[in-house]
Protein backbone atom coordinates (compact mmCIF):
# COMPACT_ATOMS: atom_id res chain seq x y z
CA UNK A 1 0.00 0.00 0.00
CA UNK A 2 1.48 3.32 -1.10
CA UNK A 3 1.34 6.46 0.98
CA UNK A 4 -0.20 9.60 -0.43
CA UNK A 5 3.28 11.09 -0.73
CA UNK A 6 4.55 8.09 -2.69
CA UNK A 7 1.55 8.31 -5.01
CA UNK A 8 2.22 11.98 -5.70
CA UNK A 9 5.95 11.45 -6.25
CA UNK A 10 5.31 8.49 -8.57
CA UNK A 11 2.85 10.58 -10.59
CA UNK A 12 5.41 13.37 -10.97
CA UNK A 13 8.19 10.97 -11.92
CA UNK A 14 5.93 9.25 -14.44
CA UNK A 15 5.61 12.48 -16.41
CA UNK A 16 9.28 13.30 -15.77
CA UNK A 17 8.83 16.77 -14.29
CA UNK A 18 10.92 18.55 -11.71
CA UNK A 19 9.27 20.07 -8.65
CA UNK A 20 9.71 23.60 -9.94
CA UNK A 21 7.65 22.87 -13.07
CA UNK A 22 4.85 21.20 -11.10
CA UNK A 23 4.88 24.07 -8.62
CA UNK A 24 4.41 26.64 -11.38
CA UNK A 25 1.53 24.70 -12.92
CA UNK A 26 -0.45 24.02 -9.73
CA UNK A 27 0.47 27.22 -7.84
CA UNK A 28 1.84 25.38 -4.81
CA UNK A 29 5.28 26.17 -3.42
CA UNK A 30 7.81 23.56 -4.54
CA UNK A 31 9.09 23.07 -0.99
CA UNK A 32 5.55 22.15 0.06
CA UNK A 33 5.20 19.66 -2.77
CA UNK A 34 8.52 18.15 -1.73
CA UNK A 35 7.23 17.78 1.84
CA UNK A 36 4.03 16.16 0.54
CA UNK A 37 6.08 13.64 -1.42
CA UNK A 38 8.24 12.85 1.63
CA UNK A 39 5.14 12.47 3.84
CA UNK A 40 6.43 15.27 6.05
CA UNK A 41 3.30 17.34 5.52
CA UNK A 42 -0.22 16.77 4.21
CA UNK A 43 -1.67 18.94 1.46
CA UNK A 44 -4.90 20.79 2.02
CA UNK A 45 -7.92 19.35 0.29
CA UNK A 46 -7.75 22.16 -2.29
CA UNK A 47 -4.07 21.48 -2.98
CA UNK A 48 -4.80 17.77 -3.30
CA UNK A 49 -7.55 18.42 -5.84
CA UNK A 50 -5.22 20.64 -7.90
CA UNK A 51 -2.52 17.94 -7.86
CA UNK A 52 -5.02 15.23 -8.81
CA UNK A 53 -6.18 17.29 -11.76
CA UNK A 54 -2.65 18.13 -12.89
CA UNK A 55 -1.42 14.54 -12.64
CA UNK A 56 -4.67 13.17 -14.07
CA UNK A 57 -5.18 11.02 -10.97
CA UNK A 58 -8.50 10.01 -9.47
CA UNK A 59 -9.61 12.81 -7.17
CA UNK A 60 -11.77 10.33 -5.24
CA UNK A 61 -8.87 7.92 -4.68
CA UNK A 62 -6.54 10.69 -3.52
CA UNK A 63 -9.13 12.09 -1.14
CA UNK A 64 -9.72 8.61 0.30
CA UNK A 65 -5.98 8.21 0.80
CA UNK A 66 -5.74 11.72 2.32
CA UNK A 67 -8.55 11.17 4.83
CA UNK A 68 -7.47 7.63 5.70
CA UNK A 69 -3.91 8.78 6.44
CA UNK A 70 -5.20 11.59 8.64
CA UNK A 71 -7.38 9.16 10.58
CA UNK A 72 -4.64 6.52 10.80
CA UNK A 73 -2.17 9.10 12.11
CA UNK A 74 -4.63 10.19 14.80
CA UNK A 75 -5.44 6.63 15.87
CA UNK A 76 -2.17 4.76 15.42
CA UNK A 77 -1.41 4.55 19.15
CA UNK A 78 -4.98 4.02 20.30
CA UNK A 79 -6.03 0.61 21.53
CA UNK A 80 -9.72 0.98 20.71
CA UNK A 81 -9.22 1.80 17.03
CA UNK A 82 -11.78 -0.67 15.69
CA UNK A 83 -14.46 0.47 18.10
CA UNK A 84 -13.75 4.13 17.39
CA UNK A 85 -14.06 3.60 13.64
CA UNK A 86 -17.27 1.61 14.06
CA UNK A 87 -18.88 4.32 16.20
CA UNK A 88 -17.64 7.02 13.81
CA UNK A 89 -19.26 5.19 10.90
CA UNK A 90 -22.52 4.92 12.84
CA UNK A 91 -22.41 8.64 13.62
CA UNK A 92 -21.75 9.52 9.99
CA UNK A 93 -24.75 7.46 8.94
CA UNK A 94 -26.84 9.12 11.64
CA UNK A 95 -25.78 12.59 10.52
CA UNK A 96 -26.56 11.77 6.89
CA UNK A 97 -30.08 10.61 7.72
CA UNK A 98 -30.87 13.41 10.18
CA UNK A 99 -29.18 16.36 8.50
CA UNK A 100 -29.83 15.52 4.84
CA UNK A 101 -26.12 14.72 4.41
CA UNK A 102 -24.95 18.22 5.35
Amino acid sequence: MKTLGETLKDARNKINLILRKVSAQVDIDQSLISKFEKNERKPTKDQLIRLASFYNLSEKDLIISWYSEKIAEDLKYTEATTEILKVAEEKINYYKTHNNGK
